[in-house]
């Protein structure tokens, strides 16, 4: 389980598939966070300190905190939702295109009222956390122009999770074209799947 949220340990693998979501600055409030994070405190630090990887219950309940907790929330359209106008999503659509097959190979994304799941490979010329934050810093620039306005548009914080094998790819690519429909979002046009044959 790789999980970045403030200061928190986390683990990172080079080339490897991942799972991330990120989310717009309104989207989940400060107190929100504080429970998830006094919820897995003891978790990532205590394996950490042990000098182990998480155990399989260790992973579960974290899956289990964020897929519960912080989806439904997440689900529930808190905020602004600025993702939501056409002007904005078509810009983090771009973003997230814009450097395919060349720091990353995209599988599948979706971008929700409030927040982005992406399913990627890292490709030898990117990393983690310089793909998070190419998309973040630039479409926060370009959105906080288009809207008129200044401060934080995406949260700092983003959920991301190392894909082990064929089904958890599968689970979290299906898992992420269906968000939309899980939502109660009707028509919606944000989502995307590589085609079969021409991924990366």
């Amino acid at each position: 389980m790789l999980v970045r949220h403030r200061r928190l340990p986390h683990w990172e693998l080079g080339a490897a598939s991942y799972f991330v979501t990120f989310r717009l600055g309104d989207s989940l409030p400060e107190p929100v966070l504080e429970g998830y994070e006094f919820e897995r405190r003891d978790i990532l630090p205590t394996a950490r300190h042990q000098g182990r990887k998480l155990t399989g219950e260790e992973t579960r309940r974290l899956d289990e905190l964020f897929s519960e907790r912080i989806e439904r929330y997440l689900d529930s359209g808190v905020g602004a939702c600025r993702l939501a106008r056409p002007d904005i999503a078509e810009l983090v659509a771009n973003a997230l295109r814009y450097f395919d097959g060349q720091r990353y190979c995209l599988h599948a994304w979706c971008l929700m009222p409030n927040h982005v799941h992406t399913v990627f490979t890292i490709l030898p010329a990117g990393s983690l956390d310089g793909i998070l934050h190419s998309w973040k810093s630039f479409t926060a620039k370009q959105a906080n122009k288009l809207l008129g306005a200044a401060g934080t548009f995406w949260q700092r914080e983003y959920y991301d999770r190392l894909i082990r094998d064929a089904d958890e790819y599968r689970n979290f690519v299906n898992y992420t074209l269906e968000n939309p429909a899980r939502a109660g979002l009707k028509n919606w046009k944000w989502v995307w799947k590589a085609e079969m044959g021409v991924e990366c």
